[in-house]
């Protein structure tokens, strides 16, 4: 007969049951935590540097067209000496004295203003942009973060239950060897203890790769962190 797999097949049900109750994943989820992780990502992305590098060519950009409006303005004078005449009587296109003089270029005025607003837009451009990133970015740390609980929680779940069953399992075998149960009996708790092992090596795997896409997107390996 097959009692003892329904044994065992409780003993999981209630393991795994309790383990449930005793934690859900909400109480695994630190937001402090979280938050941190979200600036970490932002630190370390590397399209958000280049934004960064790009806001600030940018800003600069602005200035120097917001400086270059003084390049519209030309002025000029001339030293004379005491008594000479305003015109060299030598080369009377040459001027004597002191002579101050401003000209307005108001095509360059013109150009500067419009140079001046493509500045100012291109900064807010480049502002817009490491606002897009950085609402894409925080989704996909909690998307990440969110799964890495999740795969830490079923670890969890999985170790307890793979404690447990392998606790009955040498129940059983210590039974089969006292000649208690059938060679049937045990090939199946053994099957199933088996089949619980498969689970939780395939659940390591998930929290490891859940673990490694979190480091990836924070920079920093978790086991560095405090």
């Amino acid at each position: 007969m097959k009692k003892i797999y329904y044994i065992l097949a409780l003993t999981w049900i209630v393991s795994l049951s309790t383990a449930k109750a005793q934690e859900t994943i909400m109480d695994e989820i630190n937001y402090g935590q979280l938050d941190k992780f979200i600036q970490m990502a932002k630190e370390h992305y590397p399209q958000r540097k280049i934004l960064n590098e790009q806001e600030n060519i940018a800003k600069n950009t602005h200035t120097m067209a917001n400086i270059s409006y003084l390049d519209i303005f030309n002025a000029n004078y001339y030293y004379r000496p005491d008594e000479q005449q305003a015109l060299d009587v030598m080369n009377p296109y040459v001027t004597n004295g002191f002579q101050f003089g401003i000209t307005l270029n108001l095509g360059t005025y013109l150009q500067k203003s419009y140079q001046a607003k493509s500045a100012k837009s291109n900064v807010k451009i480049v502002q817009i942009e490491k606002q897009i990133l950085d609402a894409g970015l925080e989704k996909e740390v909690k998307n990440r973060y969110y799964n890495y609980i999740q795969q830490l929680r079923e670890l969890k779940l999985k170790t307890i239950e793979a404690q447990d069953v392998n606790g009955s399992y040498q129940s059983i075998t210590n039974r089969f060897e006292k000649g208690e149960i059938t060679l049937e009996e045990y090939n199946t708790a053994r099957a199933a203890v088996s089949a619980v092992a498969s689970t939780k090596m395939q659940t390591e795997l998930d929290y490891l790769r859940a673990k490694d896409d979190l480091e990836e997107i924070i920079g920093t390996r978790l086991a560095e962190l405090k």
